[in-house]
């Protein structure tokens, strides 16, 4: 496997396109278990989405090139949501719509099988040096209070991952994706577009209350646990936003 066209970067993994193929290798010879882990929760998903209108990479590969392990599915061409909406602001209200119905279809989807969110989010927190015990405790004692559900939450879910095409629209990025509860996968959504995209952030979270019938201070509730949950990237610039996210306690 030839890998010389680089597309994208994460702290991760690097995104290559290969005859046709997305080709993520990830950085480390160490990282095989988050490549394992990846390609099983994508596998997963594409089962349960199988039967619905949301369209998916499918995986065709995993290997192991120069020492480090790869996941190689399907190239989605097109143009993201984010780029039509930097294209074409006018039109932005309908494309943040249609990214909430999509969100909305993905959490009317039941995974039991995936791992849990509320899990994850507690080990993230758990771990995190940037704030003290106490906040931790606090923030931990909130996430074992919220409801537990088993709906399909993407975890990353934002118009960069989002490809439009003439064959529909494509959601990408599931290495992330786990059950439980949708308003935490929309807080995480809300908090990613007021990092990149402020100006939809708002709109977006009116929208899918009004679209879901949730209420927007449930959603919230959400904020500072997955603000903190967020910190455990070690993303720079984005680390004094999310620690003012996690200071609020009540709204």
């Amino acid at each position: 496997m030839e890998l010389k066209n680089l597309v994208a970067q994460s702290e991760l993994y690097d995104v290559y396109k290969s005859d046709n193929m997305a080709v993520r290798v990830y950085k480390k010879p160490e990282y095989k278990e988050k490549c394992l882990y990846a390609a099983l929760t994508h596998a997963r998903v594409e089962t349960s989405l199988v039967h619905s209108s949301i369209k998916m990479p499918i995986i065709h590969e995993v290997s192991v090139v120069d020492g480090k392990w790869c996941l190689s599915m399907d190239w989605i061409e097109g143009k993201t949501m984010a780029q039509l909406i930097e294209e074409n602001p006018d039109k932005a209200d309908e494309y943040i719509a249609k990214m909430v119905e999509i969100q909305h279809e993905i959490h009317q989807q039941y995974m039991p099988l995936l791992s849990k969110l509320k899990d994850k989010m507690s080990r993230q927190i758990k771990s995190l040096a940037q704030i003290d015990e106490i906040k931790k405790y606090e923030l931990l004692t909130r996430l074992d209070s919220m409801p537990k559900h088993i709906k399909l939450c993407h975890n990353n879910f934002e118009p960069k991952n989002i490809i439009i095409n003439d064959d529909g629209v494509f959601v990408i990025d599931w290495g992330s994706a786990r059950q439980g509860n949708a308003s935490a996968d929309v807080a995480k959504t809300y908090l990613l577009l007021s990092l990149h995209q402020p100006k939809l952030a708002e709109s977006y979270l009116d929208k899918y209350c009004e679209i879901s019938g949730t209420s927007k201070g449930y959603i919230q509730a959400w904020l500072p646990i997955v603000a903190a949950a967020q910190l455990d990237k070690h993303i720079e610039s984005e680390k004094d936003f999310l620690l003012r996210w996690t200071d609020v306690v009540e709204y």
